[in-house]
């Protein structure tokens, strides 16, 4: 019988949410959805020094935008509820205290500044501080402390962690669905802090007490948690929960695109692409781009970072989410670090731009329409699309392909004119003129017909006339099939763009 597969996305609200923890939540969905399992949402809150207001539903909208549905957690609900480990707190201090009663873990005293003199000490000698098997008899801890004055100090309020014994040389050996087979030694490992007195506990502790009660079947992280893989696994089986440690698979780095370093803010600030999926705006007024108000389409944006780590094993490239579901497969997640390519990126925003319907780009596109002042219908803007659509990534660029469609030039390419407009094309743009007024099925075809028949005819330079006239309807040498636009933009406003330029350029 197949596990019940239990997935959790665990972020913290310390800012926006990268597009490598997006990378982890779909990879999450992902695995679940192809198991019939279950996507968790769990926000790991208990650094109050380093919330972010706005962070949490910062990510809430970016898994809404990208479609990675929560079955359960945050938002939501669920059985294994509250999801917010801060509403969770009265939870873990009994299994903190289970940790103490078997000799898993231990009270220390020491103070912040106590630890910091010792570190500096020890730099002064060219060593590392590190709290750990070593030193832990010689610091003020329940190692060395009566029984009695242990309880005393705690009685009275004085400050105290509760940190992990770490047991002495001991090689772990664990399997990681990504990585096969990992061994530590726990000589070089230190003894984390698990709980405070505030009475909140460290990630640690909080992290496994809520993955085993929510019983998590599989953990699907960044490669940034595989140095806490034995202090975890060790976790487990100090709480007597060696049976239930879940499946670990840890996600190769998202790198720069250089492929050199982790991708960072700073990365996508120097070259110009977000490294959010939504924009994100700080208290104190910073704003970070997003992928969503850059004019990418939230398929694209999955579509982009399925592949970045995954392989599918086939020459596809383009992948609808139940696509994804259907070829995910953890053994084809490689461990090498994923190098993002921001070209590539805005490559798959294109391919899914052409796919949407006119129609669809033509709602979207309408809005900075009527910020210019210019009122249109749905239709005709959606005709104008399919004819501009091939030569653009994003519908933001639309404008500068099709401005044309919804004004007449204001001015002409200075080098076009130069080049294009002869001594005698004002009188052949004149015979056009003629031509086009007796032309009454004003469609792409009929025009095309009777405009190349006029030119034979008269024996005018085919490359010149039609140069002209594309100078005079759209002020530039570029846009589609010029007798597409004609048609669209109807006989009376050709006939007085034609006219119109001749006045001024004569």
């Amino acid at each position: 019988m197949e596990q019940n597969v239990r997935v959790r996305f665990a972020p913290s609200p310390t800012g926006p949410l990268h597009m490598g923890g997006v990378r982890t939540a779909l990879f999450n969905y992902l695995f679940a959805k192809k198991h019939n399992g279950s996507f968790i949402l769990r926000i790991e809150d208990t650094d109050q020094a380093r919330y972010v207001e706005g962070a949490e539903q910062y990510i809430l909208d970016s898994l809404q935008w990208c479609g990675l549905t929560i079955d359960e957690g945050v938002s939501v609900g669920g059985k294994h509820q509250p999801y917010r480990q801060s509403e969770r707190k009265d939870i873990y201090k009994q299994f903190a205290e289970k940790l103490i009663a078997n000799g898993s873990a231990y009270f220390a005293f020491d103070t912040p500044e106590e630890l910091e003199t010792i570190r500096k000490e020890k730099e002064s000698d060219g060593k590392t501080f590190s709290y750990d098997a070593h030193i832990r008899s010689a610091l003020t801890n329940s190692f060395n402390l009566p029984a009695n004055e242990v309880k005393q100090r705690i009685d009275s309020g004085q400050p105290y962690v509760i940190r992990f014994k770490m047991p002495e040389n001991r090689d772990i050996q664990l399997h990681d669905l990504i990585r096969g087979d990992v061994t530590f030694n726990t000589s070089t490992l230190d003894d984390k802090v698990l709980y405070k007195s505030d009475g909140l506990p460290t990630y640690h502790l909080a992290n496994v007490v809520d993955d085993h009660l929510m019983e998590i079947s599989h953990v699907i992280r960044g490669e940034e948690w595989l140095p806490s893989l034995p202090l975890h696994f060790l976790l487990y089986e100090a709480l007597g929960w060696h049976e239930d440690i879940p499946d670990f698979a840890h996600l190769p780095l998202l790198l720069k695109p250089s492929g050199k370093g982790k991708l960072s803010k700073r990365d996508g600030d120097k070259l110009g692409f977000p490294v959010f999926p939504l924009q994100w705006n700080s208290a104190d007024g910073e704003v970070a781009k997003g992928y969503r108000e850059d004019g990418y389409f939230p398929e694209a944006f999955i579509n982009i970072l399925a592949l970045l780590g995954w392989n599918p094993g086939t020459e596809q490239e383009i992948f609808s989410m139940d696509e994804l579901i259907n070829a995910f497969d953890m053994e084809r997640v490689g461990k090498a670090g994923a190098r993002f390519d921001p070209e590539k990126a805005k490559w798959f925003n294109q391919h899914y731009l052409k796919q949407k319907p006119d129609t669809e780009l033509a709602e979207l596109f309408i809005p900075s329409l009527k910020e210019k002042g210019i009122e249109t219908d749905l239709e005709y803007t959606a005709k104008v699309i399919s004819l501009v659509k091939e030569r653009v990534q994003f519908v933001h660029e639309i404008w500068d392909q099709a401005y044309y469609f919804f004004q007449a030039p204001r001015e002409y390419d200075a080098k076009v004119v130069k080049k294009k407009w002869k001594e005698n094309t004002s009188t052949d743009l004149k015979s056009i003129i003629g031509v086009l007024q007796q032309t009454e099925n004003f469609t792409s075809a009929q025009t095309e017909l009777a405009v190349k028949k006029h030119i034979e005819e008269k024996e005018l330079h085919l490359g010149n006339t039609m140069n002209a006239i594309r100078l005079a309807i759209v002020g530039q040498a570029m846009g589609p099939h010029l007798f597409d636009i004609f048609e669209l933009i109807g006989k009376n406003e050709t006939i007085a763009r034609l006219q119109k330029a001749i006045d001024s350029l004569g």
